[in-house]
């Protein structure tokens, strides 16, 4: 049953720092090279939508780590699954302080009402969200690490 648990953490979790790592390295780019304000629409709806998702899957993924934690206490690897549980917290205190801020604030922006400074507050959102996907696949490496 552990083994079960183990795959369907790095299963989830795995999935979720792709999701990240798409968006930071690959879907982001694609928006800020269309042309208008067609970027910062989908920006703007990819903030909403995954705004709404994510929370929910970081959580998700955190219990199933602390779960496999304490589950597999006595076994070989759970000091890795615990310093990447130790790094998926890290990264969603940075989220809930430093980025949900800035997201909450760029979904609900159009042309018209967007401020003057959106694109640095776009371009802080990236390099915070660099971070954080730098720092959720540190987790990640932890996580399979400790199945081997």
């Amino acid at each position: 049953m552990l083994n079960a648990l183990e795959v369907f953490t790095t299963v989830v979790f795995g999935v979720m720092v792709g999701v990240e790592f798409s968006v930071a390295f690959v879907i982001n780019r694609i928006l800020d090279a269309l042309p208008g304000d067609s970027g910062q629409l989908g920006r703007a709806h990819g903030g909403r939508m995954l705004g709404a998702v994510m929370p929910v899957w970081y959580i998700a993924s955190l219990v199933l780590v602390v779960v496999w934690a304490v589950a597999g206490r006595h076994r070989h690897g759970t000091g890795l699954a615990v310093a990447a549980g130790v790094l998926l917290l890290v990264s969603v205190i940075m989220s809930v302080l430093l980025l949900v801020p800035i997201n909450n604030r760029g979904k609900t922006w159009t042309p018209e009402n967007r401020p003057e400074d959106w694109k640095e507050q776009t371009n802080r959102w990236d390099r915070l969200h660099h971070v954080r996907v730098a720092v959720l696949i540190a987790a990640f490496a932890l996580l399979v690490a400790a199945l081997a």
